[in-house]
């Protein structure tokens, strides 16, 4: 007889780096012994939303959708995506500074993403917003029908092409701040699978990120499917940004700048309470 597999339901952006990510895992890479992975691809804001159901038993979320989100998942301690002084970007059709955008309707790709917290520790509560698709902000702020768009994904390398002027960088602007890294997503494991098969995923889902990054080319191939508008070198650039050391694990530093980060955001009032962090998995 064959054996039952454990299902595990995993949920992630279609987008490159997400792509790039779970390319061995999606396509049968590697070995995943007693467990089956399916595979559901939806924008961030929308995981987020499902994360407080607890629909998945793995997926990735913002850092800002986490700290809602302890009493039902734990982080799992590969699978970031980290903006090391770079990160999400405000374009608006013209040039301008960031004291600019007070006041001002802004584009954003979900309230429960990392770069509108970042956002909010920048303007606060000075700023209109409207929530549209991540991928068609660009084309909101081109149109006219917001003053200003926040930038998540690979429309932080094309932004320029659709006449688009950077307003400010939020990882460059956290990393003058706080001298680390910003930390944007995450990927999450619910708690009520046991502590041995929250362990047992997670190492599967970091020999998928290390599968892809020793055979870049062809991780890269599957992940250009989820480029829009990115040629080959702009995707490579994109996934580099995103699938790196950080992705294979948080790290010391990573660790202190999600501390942070939530602490901030605590402070700030716009987390409603202090974040305890659990981390599952080590560095091998």
């Amino acid at each position: 007889m064959s054996q039952v597999k454990t299902q595990i339901h995993v949920g992630h952006s279609p987008d490159p780096d997400d792509a790039f990510m779970f390319h061995a895992l999606a396509n049968g890479k590697i070995e995943t012994g007693s467990y089956e992975f399916t595979h559901t691809l939806q924008d961030i804001e929308t995981l987020n939303r499902r994360a407080f159901h607890g629909e998945l038993e793995l997926t990735a979320v913002s850092l800002h959708g986490y700290a809602h989100l302890t009493d039902i998942y734990a982080l799992c301690a590969c699978g970031a995506s980290m903006g090391d002084n770079y990160g999400p970007l405000v374009v608006a059709r013209e040039a301008g500074e960031v004291a600019g955008l007070r006041g001002k309707k802004i584009a954003v790709p979900g309230t429960l993403t990392t770069a509108f917290l970042t956002l909010k520790l920048i303007l606060g509560d000075d700023f209109q917003f409207e929530v549209h698709p991540f991928d068609e902000i660009l084309n909101v702020v081109s149109a006219g029908q917001a003053d200003a768009g926040l930038i998540i994904h690979e429309g932080q390398l094309t932004y320029a092409t659709q006449g688009l002027s950077l307003i400010v960088d939020l990882g460059q602007w956290w990393h003058e701040e706080t001298g680390l890294p910003l930390p944007l997503g995450a990927n999450v494991i619910r708690k009520d699978l046991g502590h041995s098969v929250m362990c047992e995923v997670t190492a599967l889902l970091k020999q998928s990120i290390q599968y892809g990054l020793n055979h870049r080319a062809e991780a890269l191939d599957y992940a250009l499917q989820y480029g829009r508008d990115l040629d080959r070198s702009k995707a490579d650039k994109f996934v580099g940004m995103y699938v790196n050391d950080w992705t294979l694990d948080f790290g010391e530093r990573g660790r202190e700048a999600v501390a942070t980060l939530l602490r901030r955001g605590y402070e700030a009032g716009i987390i409603p309470n202090p974040v305890e962090l659990e981390f599952i998995g080590l560095a091998q």
